[in-house]
């Protein structure tokens, strides 16, 4: 283990430029691809906030509601007739309703435990009375919803039908973007770190030949001689995650918590359990990068 180590010692002194190299591509690539995560994550909440571009929504009437459609609250029996019409369209893939504590609970969610109090009192800014049932239906086709959406603005206890796309659409093609454009860059960046791993590992087994020659000569396994190599790879690999990993923290911390949650606060925004999930993909995928280029390439190149 000595000799391994003082092996690896000078292969990092030996190709220290190479080596951060290396460790600043990786590290780039690996942010990228957190990043990509993170928005795929935050893409997947917008979608149970405010459903998805499948979805259209009916809101029923409440009490004192302005809409000139309602004359009062929404009854049962007209939920029935309303439950009955959706079922029996064959636009309709499922559906649910979701009551005024729920729509509640959701609300105060988007603002957080420290405006709790808000909602309560003779002051409050908003009430479960104030927020309508709703009833949310998924469709089979995003194009085909002209049918279900005719029938169920007329009938009685319906206020108003809302198409999810005009909300949720622009978000999410915003998202889709940056997701796709982070993992397109995280790719070619991640070709490009696979490249500078080849060619560290060739300019180290050019460097060490005679010594590789030896040790063949006395009977040296390949495990043994490529040992110094792959703990070369680990190393740069640790670095690289330990630098991603602080960099998506800032990000998480600085950026979400500090800034979009602050100014953008009825967006339900991603969390420390994402921000888990995305670092454990991350401190598996910066070895992978390395130790399997490195595994192949030392079969390759420390032939003496």
């Amino acid at each position: 283990m000595r000799y391994v180590f003082s092996n690896l010692g000078q292969g990092l002194r030996r190709n220290l430029s190479m080596h951060l190299a290396v460790i600043l591509t990786l590290f780039v690539s690996l942010t990228l691809v957190g990043l990509g995560l993170l928005v795929r994550a935050q893409a997947e909440k917008a979608v149970d906030q405010w459903g998805s571009e499948l979805q259209i929504t009916a809101f029923l009437c409440r009490s004192d509601d302005p809409d000139p459609n309602c004359q009062s609250a929404v009854t049962d029996q007209q939920k029935e007739e309303i439950e009955r019409v959706v079922e029996a369209n064959p636009e309709v893939e499922s559906y649910y309703f979701e009551s005024q504590a729920t729509a509640f609970a959701k609300a105060k969610e988007l603002l957080g435990p420290d405006e709790a109090d808000r909602f309560e009192g003779p002051n409050a800014i908003l009430t479960e009375d104030d927020l309508a049932e709703s009833l949310w239906i998924t469709l089979k086709d995003r194009d085909e919803y002209q049918g279900i959406t005719s029938e169920i603005v007329g009938l009685d206890g319906v206020a108003n039908v809302r198409d999810q796309r005009e909300v949720i659409a622009p978000l999410l093609k915003i998202m889709t973007a940056m997701q796709v454009g982070s993992l397109g860059v995280a790719v070619f960046l991640v070709v490009a770190a696979l490249l500078l791993v080849a060619n560290t590992i060739r300019l180290a087994a050019f460097a060490r030949r005679k010594e590789i020659g030896i040790m063949r000569l006395v009977g040296a396994s390949t495990v043994y001689i490529a040992l110094p190599f792959l703990l070369e790879a680990v190393v740069t690999a640790l670095v690289a995650v330990g630098l991603s990993v602080v960099s998506l923290g800032a990000f998480m911390y600085f950026g979400v918590e500090q800034r979009f949650t602050d100014y953008l606060g009825f967006i339900p925004w991603v969390g420390v359990d994402d921000y888990l999930l995305t670092v454990a993909v991350v401190a598996v995928l910066g070895p992978v990068l390395t130790l399997l280029p490195t595994l192949l390439l030392t079969r390759k190149y420390l032939k003496v």
